[in-house]
């Protein structure tokens, strides 16, 4: 899979630099430059609101839980976007880290794995609900685009990957419960009793389904505010297109990156949606994949400092480990 990511990620970089050099540099940077640093400080606030409000999405899965609180779990999500933004070809691992970050601010390591992979059924859910409210949009105001079929059909196959998975979190069955109990044990440090609770933590998650949908509302909530996010940004750029244009391009941007999920980041394939989706609107190409440039640097000012600050938590939490060993003991 490492072999086929890191040949995803190189072709995505070559479309990428075909698409900045084809359609000028010098535009590009133009168009990037209009937002300026204060508007770049806004873009970075607003994108902050939205991943405190997925993180209470997360926590919501546990409500009532002795361990949950809302700040491990805002923590958790700062680390799950961070690594899978900031490290290319550890998509996966973002979810990893940000569930061993969960758990090494207090939450369960079996909760925090479970939930994990329920939040993440939660938030594709979310994002497929936004998609097809872009792919209704576009059919309102753009009645003979052909573009929205493809995206449908593919909408309706990832629809029932998620079905098929939320079904296999409910029920539990052995496969998840042993690859529970490896994250258990390799990544979130707990033994194997605990981590042998990882099916019996997913029960207790849907056992409460009011929990569950309240945490896909806020999910579908922030996709939509990711969308007012993108109109936020182009109108800071100079580019004031319909707050309806920018959560077509937006819902339906997230929808191809979706698909090409073997590209780490989408590199060279959110570049290239965009140009499409905003030329739909009258958008440029060079605006276009500033906008792509401009949300890139933006999840890298977040999770730059965030996984710095988690690197040195990790030390400091290693070095309080090893010390004792190097006291010497009373004989």
């Amino acid at each position: 899979m490492k072999a086929v990511a890191l040949l995803g990620l190189i072709a995505g970089l070559v479309l990428a630099t075909v698409l900045v050099f084809g359609y000028g540099v010098d535009g590009i940077w133009a168009a990037a430059s209009d937002l300026g640093w204060s508007g770049f400080a806004a873009v970075i606030g607003f994108h902050a609101v939205l991943l405190v409000a997925m993180g209470l999405a997360w926590w919501l899965l546990g409500w009532g839980r002795a361990d949950a609180r809302p700040g491990r779990f805002i923590w958790g999500r700062v680390i799950r976007d961070s690594a899978s933004e900031v490290l290319p070809l550890s998509q996966v691992g973002g979810f990893v880290l940000g569930a061993r970050a969960a758990t090494l601010a207090g939450v369960s390591g079996a909760f925090a794995a479970a939930s994990t992979a329920v939040d993440i059924t939660a938030e594709l859910v979310g994002q497929l609900a936004y998609t097809l409210l872009g792919l209704g949009l576009l059919a309102w105001v753009q009645p003979d685009n052909t573009l929205a079929v493809p995206i449908l059909i593919a909408v309706g196959a990832m629809s029932v990957l998620a079905a098929g998975f939320a079904a296999v979190q409910a029920r539990g069955t052995g496969a998840l419960e042993r690859l529970g109990a490896r994250l258990a044990r390799d990544w979130l440090h707990v033994g194997s009793g605990r981590a042998g609770g990882l099916a019996a933590a997913m029960a207790q998650i849907y056992r409460r389904p009011w929990r569950l949908a309240a945490s896909t509302l806020i999910h579908l909530g922030t996709w939509v505010l990711s969308g007012v996010e993108t109109w936020l940004t182009l109108h800071l750029m100079g580019f004031g297109v319909p707050l309806v244009a920018a959560l077509i391009i937006d819902s339906l941007l997230y929808g191809i990156r979706s698909l090409a999920f073997m590209v780490p980041n989408a590199v060279g394939v959110q570049e290239a949606a965009l140009v499409m989706l905003g030329g739909l609107f009258g958008v440029g190409p060079d605006a276009s994949i500033a906008l792509s440039l401009v949300k890139r640097a933006r999840d890298l000012a977040i999770g730059i400092p965030a996984l710095l600050a988690w690197q040195m938590l990790e030390g400091k939490r290693a070095w309080h480990e090893v010390t004792p060993a190097l006291v010497p003991g009373d004989d």
